[in-house]
């Protein structure tokens, strides 16, 4: 049989009392009940909930031992200093560990219910060292979830070992596995001790170093909770400092090393692709939200850590947005071009004009870097092209206008035919979407196609809506992009409209952190209200 297989089956019981949970928290005294008692919940597959309590001073400890006094599952230890991070806690579990498997969860988050057995029938039937499965990030308070990594995890999969299956390494976290617990101690696998962010990266290096036999299930198993409002933000989502990004390069870097020392040479060049496709452009979304002296450090330190790469991690794919992001930085010693460098790191990517050339014609990234050539984009399909297209919302009393302009792109729009866009708004809280239409893009000058498009704001009622774009060729190819939001003169500005629907509505067109438009309704006068005393709190804050 091919070691790496796919199969459709109905679960299998999962044999009974063989994992550990191991829970960690600091101070987390509001949610930590919550996550035992979901471990807890699991059934008999669980043969102890390990809650590791790092010198809590918020009564964590007590309730977590008036919770045991009543469960003789649950055990409590606690730490008698804290660490200042995740890596210990977790390291203090394994050592606990009594039951075959073990497997982490963090104080703020939960498992849904089946997911040890979900996840222990997949080990045991494959005779796997590593199970894993599907974890969602589910948006506190509004519910909205995102699953995790979803292309790993769309079938019954055993590998023999990670090789088989490179894109492994794209997901970092820890917490949504199950590990056979004399695997670990063989290898002598643990986290990195003390204040050590994205510890989970080298984790999993170091299991994937080991080359372990691993199973894949489609299943929900873990929920990621994220609370942004929270008074105190996770350490991974707390990028706001630049310690933050010099922590994700030194993860990163340990964790390729690891791999390559292993003899991974394969999943090393992927790890290297892994960085530059996500973590690049996740901070370069952002350096626009970010003051002068951060973005000084942030481009020194990319380039710095950038020079360290092979040109082979750049050449499989030069014009993808993370290899091209690269070469711009490594280009450049000062920070520049940020808002296009932001429209790039989109998802999908924008390339917003200026379109440069040199004297001999070779499309580059500007007259002054031409260094940076974009020659590979003329041999790109259209579909995988980053097109830019711009967007302008004006609200009005009968019948708002949305004006989309499509850019040229080195004369490859031109080449594949006049398209049209499939338009849709899709709602932001549950991704449910309204006013689809198709128009066709009319040529609106040499370097350009546009189209106006009615848009009914009262059809879509309150929320945050983001504007999904879908352009459709003659040959049948589509290209699904998002919008870069026009700003300037007026045009994002709040405004209230008449209603016969719901009297009055307020809209508010704004750009996203990544440059695309979305929009923003409140409808009557409740909502109205609603907009003002929320805007009045955040001016008294």
């Amino acid at each position: 049989m091919d070691p790496m297989h796919r199969e459709a089956r109905d679960p299998h019981p999962a044999p009974a009392a063989q994992v550990a949970v191991v829970v960690i928290g600091y101070n987390d005294r509001a949610h930590v009940g919550e996550a035992v008692r979901s471990a807890l919940a699991q059934g008999p597959a669980v043969a102890e909930v390990i809650a590791v309590d790092d010198c809590s001073t918020d009564g964590s400890d007590a309730l977590l031992a008036g919770l045991a006094a009543g469960e003789p599952r649950l055990r409590v230890v606690r730490r008698s200093v804290n660490s200042g991070g995740c890596g210990s806690p977790r390291n203090t579990g394994i050592d606990a560990a009594t039951a075959p498997y073990v497997m982490f969860l963090d104080s703020d988050d939960v498992l849904p219910p089946g997911a040890v057995d979900a996840l222990l029938a997949a080990a045991t039937e494959a005779r796997a060292q590593v199970a894993s499965g599907l974890c969602v990030r589910r948006e506190l308070p509004s519910g909205r979830e995102q699953p995790w990594q979803t292309p790993l995890y769309t079938a019954h999969t055993v590998l023999a070992r990670p090789s088989q299956h490179p894109r492994l390494v794209h997901d970092t976290l820890c917490v949504n596995k199950l590990y056979r617990t004399d695997f670990l101690r063989d290898h002598g696998i643990r986290f990195p001790e003390g204040r050590f962010l994205y510890e989970d990266f080298v984790f999993t290096a170091r299991v994937l170093a080991a080359s372990p036999r691993i199973a894949l299930v489609p299943d929900r198993v873990y929920v990621w909770q994220v609370r942004r409002s929270a008074g105190r933000l996770s350490l991974s989502l707390d990028r706001g400092g630049i310690e933050n990004w010099t922590a994700r390069l030194q993860a990163c870097a340990l964790a390729h090393d690891v791999l390559l020392d292993a003899g991974q040479k394969e999943l090393a060049r992927a790890a290297r692709a892994k960085f530059l496709d996500h973590d690049v452009r996740m901070y370069a979304r952002e350096l626009g939200l970010r003051d002068a002296r951060y973005r000084h450090a942030w481009w020194a330190q990319t380039r710095a850590y950038l020079a360290r790469h092979e040109a082979a991690d750049l050449e499989p794919d030069p014009a993808a947005p993370g290899p091209l992001l690269a070469r711009v930085v490594l280009a450049s010693p000062e920070p520049r071009d940020l808002p296009r460098l932001r429209e790039l790191a989109a998802r999908p990517a924008r390339l917003l004009p200026p379109y440069a050339r040199t004297p001999e014609g070779d499309p580059v990234w500007s007259a002054d870097l031409p260094e940076v050539s974009l020659a590979p984009l003329l041999t790109r399909p259209v579909a995988a092209l980053p097109l830019a297209v711009d967007a302008e919302l004006r609200p009005r009393a009968r019948v708002s206008l949305l004006r989309l302009r499509l850019h040229e792109l080195y004369g490859k729009v031109a080449e594949a035919g006049p398209p049209e866009v499939d338009v849709a708004w899709h709602a932001r809280e549950d991704e449910r979407g309204r006013g689809r239409t198709t128009v066709a893009l009319a040529p609106s000058g040499p370097d350009s196609w546009s189209a106006e498009v009615p848009v009914d704001l009262a059809g879509l009622g309150s929320g945050t809506w983001d504007l999904r774009l879908t352009l459709r060729f003659p040959d049948g190819t589509r290209r699904e992009v998002t919008a870069h939001a026009l700003t300037g003169a007026g045009r994002l500005r709040r405004r209230a409209v008449p209603s016969a629907v719901h009297g009055v509505l307020l809209a508010q067109p704004y750009a996203t952190h990544s440059g695309a438009l979305a929009l923003r309704v409140a409808t009557g006068l409740h909502g109205l209200l609603t907009v003002a005393r929320g805007r009045l709190r955040r001016l008294l804050h």
